[in-house]
């Protein structure tokens, strides 16, 4: 078995000038989460953390005192957005090392909020929420056993943070990032542009081999998070070809708009397979078996949210319309 300073020196490395790249294990699929370290005259810049948990702080106390960092502090941590693999282990950092986080307003709100909702509370919402989507009782038996995750990978937040929004401009590892905003797969993503570099950190909005998770949640049924997502891209397509792009999941990459654009087949694709599905009026369970491979029983909860952001673009777009029958919505062709 790998000693903690092995696993410490596999999981960074450098991926461009004073940029290092970190690769966090997850509990959860995807399995790695990519956090960035940018050197600064006072220091370093992370960007983004994993979860909280002991092998996670385990890892971080060896990166901390690598050589590669050669005794530089941290200075800063940016956090992308609320997801409990890139601000799970925040607060921990905060409180052992004193970085202020920055983040941006409605990412940060998020966080601070579901660490505070009640458990038992939340989870009926969440059932109330998956059985309007038809969801089977076996998966609502599933959530009420499982719980509330997040407060399970997030630790506790400080009551301060340092806001950064769009347009913002940051000199970090000696070259100016603009601040780009993602939507869709979170409200307000932080992802970062160095025009002088042409490297851009993606964070979730652009990633090499998988689509990111474009939902509905139970707290905004009705949001066409995919039309945010998909107009969004385009500032991100507006950016040079050639940019180096360090997303969040999987390798860096060149190619921007090539992969943009197959982002852009992929939901088209999905879209016209439920307009032709939905010939007849069906739910977001019902949809799930043109839109997946069959799913495991844990993973119905993402199957159900991804049909659901795609099924409420259709509506907003007027391909389907909405209907509630039988404790289900249902969603049929015009």
């Amino acid at each position: 078995m790998a000693s903690n300073e092995d696993i410490a020196l596999d999981s960074l490395t450098e991926v461009a000038p004073d940029i290092l790249r970190i690769k966090i294990p997850l509990p959860f699929p995807p399995g790695e989460v990519n956090a960035w370290l940018l050197d600064d005259q006072d220091g370093w810049t992370l960007i983004d953390c994993g979860v909280d948990e002991p092998s996670t702080r385990t890892l971080y106390a060896r990166i901390l005192s690598h050589p590669q960092l050669r005794g530089r502090p941290l200075a800063r941590l940016l956090v992308t957005h609320f997801h409990p693999d890139h601000v799970g282990l925040a607060g921990w950092l905060h409180a052992s090392t004193g970085v202020d986080i920055h983040m941006s307003r409605t990412e940060w709100m998020q966080a601070r909020l579901l660490l505070r909702e009640q458990p038992d509370e939340l989870i009926q919402q969440f059932v109330a929420h998956n059985r309007l989507c038809g969801a089977p009782k076996s998966f609502l038996a599933h959530l009420q056993q499982r719980g509330v995750l997040y407060p399970k990978w997030v630790g506790d937040l400080p009551r301060r943070y340092t806001r950064i929004a769009e347009g913002d401009e940051l000199i970090l590892a000696g070259s100016k990032w603009r601040v780009l905003i993602g939507e869709g797969h979170a409200p307000e993503m932080i992802c970062l542009y160095s025009a002088d570099r042409q490297i851009l950190i993606a964070a979730d909005q652009i990633l090499p081999r998988i689509s990111p998770h474009v939902g509905a949640q139970p707290s905004d049924p009705r949001t066409d998070n995919l039309g945010l997502f998909l107009r969004s891209l385009r500032a991100f397509e507006a950016l040079p070809d050639g940019t180096y792009v360090l997303p969040s999941h999987g390798e860096p990459f060149h190619g921007l708009h090539a992969r943009t654009g197959q982002l852009r087949v992929h939901h088209a694709d999905r879209l016209d397979r439920l307009v032709h599905f939905c010939s007849t009026p069906r739910t977001a369970m019902d949809t799930l078996e043109v839109l997946f491979r069959p799913l495991q029983l844990e993973q119905i909860g993402f199957g159900l949210s991804e049909a659901l952001a795609h099924l409420n673009h259709l509506v907003c777009i007027g391909g389907l319309e909405q209907a509630q029958e039988e404790g289900s919505w249902r969603f049929a062709r015009r």
